[in-house]
């Protein structure tokens, strides 16, 4: 089976898949959890201070766990470059209007090389660039952990679909990520806004402790939707689609090449050596040499 429509270039293993799970549960929780605790009404609402000291934890244990698990040297060098280059990009493109660069980039690179590795680029890009703009505060852990889900979930879309239709089912992605990410990153900050007046709106649009759940909801939609929607989420929709129909195929080309470079695929160890005299090669997808098979770990393809 084919790289391009098998498995991604980095497979994330069982116990990573796991870690990974339960860390997105954690943050959907550090993000909702306004809305989820039961608390007096008109109380006032203080932010998750302890969150933004264990969000940061969270992502570096899966940080850790994955990078153990499934990336050797190279494929952490291919990380550090990819991270470099979206923290570029994101200076270049500081989200004026939600014209934003950074997240094309992820989604193609999630694709090919798997949602473990697109968790780590969505953390390290958004912290690179935090640190490249001076963009670092109590916003950044949520950043980086709603990025990080861009970038799995670009890793977890259909393997078999190529040609046309994968740069069309990316593009869908592109656009679906783009009012995500508004409306995650609106939901860690609106609980903690207060006295939101819209006009033509009688009431207030900020979150009301004690109010029942659907009410809250029914509040934050709005706002998201005045705020954000129609405009620094539509920008950026319109960014990931043009930049994936323009660049995609070219730089998903680019990657896969560089996944195929940076990867092992098969490992020949522990071979006899007099087996291996005897045999005069290894039968793998290609052909090895006795000597170099029974020297260690080959890269096969």
């Amino acid at each position: 089976m084919s790289r391009h429509s098998g498995r991604p270039a980095v497979p994330l293993s069982g116990r990573s898949a796991v870690v990974l799970g339960v860390a997105s549960v954690a943050g959907l929780m550090m993000l909702g959890w306004p809305l989820l605790v039961q608390v007096p009404e008109q109380a006032h609402v203080d932010p998750p201070f302890l969150f933004l000291l264990l969000l940061p934890v969270v992502i570096a244990v899966v940080l850790a766990e994955i990078s153990e698990g499934g990336m050797d040297p190279r494929v952490l060098a291919v990380l550090g470059v990819l991270s470099a280059v979206n923290a570029l990009l994101r200076g270049l493109s500081a989200g004026t209007a939600g014209v934003e660069l950074v997240f094309f980039l992820l989604i193609l690179a999630g694709r090919v090389f798997g949602p473990g590795f697109g968790f780590v680029l969505g953390c390290t890009s958004l912290f690179a660039s935090a640190l490249m703009t001076a963009g670092v505060g109590p916003w950044l852990p949520y950043q980086m952990l709603v990025s990080a889900w861009v970038g799995m979930g670009a890793g977890l879309l259909p393997r078999r679909v190529t040609g046309r239709a994968e740069i069309a089912m990316l593009v869908l992605y592109g656009v679906f990520a783009a009012y995500a990410f508004g409306l995650l990153m609106n939901l860690s900050g609106w609980p903690f806004v207060l006295g939101i007046l819209v006009p033509g709106h009688a009431d207030s649009l900020a979150f009301v402790a004690g109010d029942p759940l659907w009410d809250n909801l029914h509040r934050f939609a709005v706002y998201t939707l005045l705020t954000s929607t129609g405009s620094f989420d539509t920008g950026r929709a319109i960014t990931n689609s043009v930049a994936i129909i323009v660049l995609g195929p070219a730089v998903l080309t680019t990657l896969r090449r560089a996944a195929r470079r940076a990867t092992v695929t098969g490992v020949v160890a522990g071979l006899d050596r007099g087996a291996a005299s005897a045999s005069g090669s290894v039968g793998t997808t290609g052909t090895t040499d006795a000597a170099d098979a029974s020297s260690g770990p080959v890269a096969t393809r």
